[in-house]
């Protein structure tokens, strides 16, 4: 394994071009080319958690702020967006490097965390404390309250004391919306 010469974190105000498009380029490629102008967006004006190796970016991962409503009031939450490790670093352990820190934040900072996991990574976050939302998953749209039922068995929440069984609303945004 090479040597780890800087887990940097940042908010993205403060990474500069040339940080996010390295960001940028790692994501695409940890994505296989999936990743959307509006995944992109969603990744940016939170807090990030970057791993290099020398002056190769290895590991990205980021928070942002989003509301998620539950129990009749929105909760401050912490959105965990973009992580995404480089195939031949793959289980080493940076993906815990690069959440590590973001799970501090959002323990300090927000009410709650939630993110949206995809298959291959649900052992990971369930490993890290995460637990799956169970009851109805839905969206404020500019046309009301939505359903996403699609989204069942990949929403996972960190801390808060909220119901995994009742509703859990999240706020619009362009692209995924969860």
């Amino acid at each position: 394994m090479a040597e780890i010469t800087n887990l940097r974190i940042a908010h993205t105000a403060d990474l500069g071009a040339p940080v996010l498009r390295a960001a940028h380029d790692l994501l695409s490629e940890v994505f296989d080319g999936d990743l959307t102008e509006h995944d992109w967006e969603h990744a940016l004006g939170g807090v990030h958690a970057l791993l290099w190796e020398g002056p190769e970016l290895v590991a990205h991962a980021s928070v942002v702020q989003r509301r998620m409503i539950h129990q009749g009031r929105a909760w401050r939450t912490g959105y965990v967006e973009a992580v995404g490790v480089r195939a031949d670093r793959r289980r080493r352990g940076y993906g815990g490097l690069v959440m590590a820190p973001l799970e501090r934040v959002i323990r300090e900072a927000y009410e709650v965390g939630v993110l949206s996991a995809s298959d291959e990574a649900i052992p990971f976050y369930r490993a890290r404390g995460w637990m799956c939302w169970r009851g109805p998953l839905s969206a404020l749209t500019p046309s009301g309250i939505t359903p996403t039922p699609e989204e069942a068995g990949g929403v996972f929440v960190f801390g808060g004391s909220l119901d995994l069984d009742g509703e859990l609303t999240c706020d619009w945004r362009d692209g995924d919306v969860w």
